[in-house]
């Protein structure tokens, strides 16, 4: 039992802990970017705005009740405005505070530190080329990074040793990856800031699987990942910012 009492520390409120320290926003030290910089002239795809009639089950207690993780996928291809629309859900900005100090999204987080990236390995999206695309939330678009021909075996390598259904991502229409810029909530938060990091991003997981449900998509979270192949996959360099969770998406197979 010893060997889980540091982690078990870990998920205690550290409340205390934080109220001894100063903090880099107490001392007034330059903020962090609430997202990541990217050239504006290139590999930009505006996505549909988010539509109400996209979704096929409007009720929240059904796509509660049935949200469960789905790791057989049909070959139906995801359209964009079902790809627009679960972007939306899991990352879409409501409004900018102040002087692009914070922004207030479709998911909460911890001091609106929003310390995530969305990226998204793509095989089967409706007008989309296979490949790697970024998603940034201040313009509801997509940045394509590059193209890959074999990007299902790019996450079947990232994804190894699945139980109950080996090899299932890699036959997902999109596969989620969300990055993690820890400073971003350190920066507010310093020590205490990777607790709710990882509350954090629970939240978007979930609203992607309810936002799923709602548009006959099934999800399935994943959490054992080969953290230097998905780093390399996404051009990340693995200590400021790096993966932090998946979830793979596909439609539902005909039942």
């Amino acid at each position: 039992m010893n060997r889980f009492k540091e982690n078990r520390q870990f998920l205690k409120a550290n409340h205390n802990i934080l109220r001894q320290i100063i903090t880099d926003r107490q001392k007034n030290m330059p903020q962090p970017n609430i997202l990541k910089p990217y050239d504006e002239d290139e590999n930009v795809i505006d996505l549909p705005q988010m539509r109400r009639d996209v979704i096929t089950k409007n009720e929240l207690y059904a796509c509660i009740n049935d949200r469960r993780s789905v790791r057989i996928y049909s070959s139906e291809f995801i359209t964009l405005d079902e790809l627009s629309y679960m972007l939306w859900a899991t990352q879409g900005i409501k409004c900018i505070i102040g002087d692009n100090i914070g922004t207030l999204r479709t998911v909460p987080a911890s001091g609106a530190t929003h310390s995530f990236e969305t990226y998204l390995l793509i095989t089967r999206v409706e007008g989309l080329q296979k490949g790697v695309y970024r998603y940034l939330p201040l313009r509801h678009a997509l940045y394509f990074m590059y193209g890959s021909d074999n990007i299902e075996n790019v996450i079947d390598e990232a994804t190894p040793d699945q139980p109950y259904v080996p090899h299932f991502a890699e036959k997902a229409a999109v596969l989620f990856a969300w990055s993690c810029i820890p400073y971003r909530a350190e920066y507010k938060f310093d020590i205490t800031a990777h607790k709710k990091i990882l509350i954090d991003v629970g939240h978007v997981c979930q609203n992607l699987y309810i936002a799923g449900e709602s548009v006959n998509c099934g999800t399935c979270a994943i959490g054992t990942y080969d953290q230097q192949t998905i780093d390399k996959a996404l051009r990340l360099d693995g200590e400021d910012e790096f993966v932090i969770y998946l979830a793979a998406v596909g439609k539902k197979p005909m039942e």
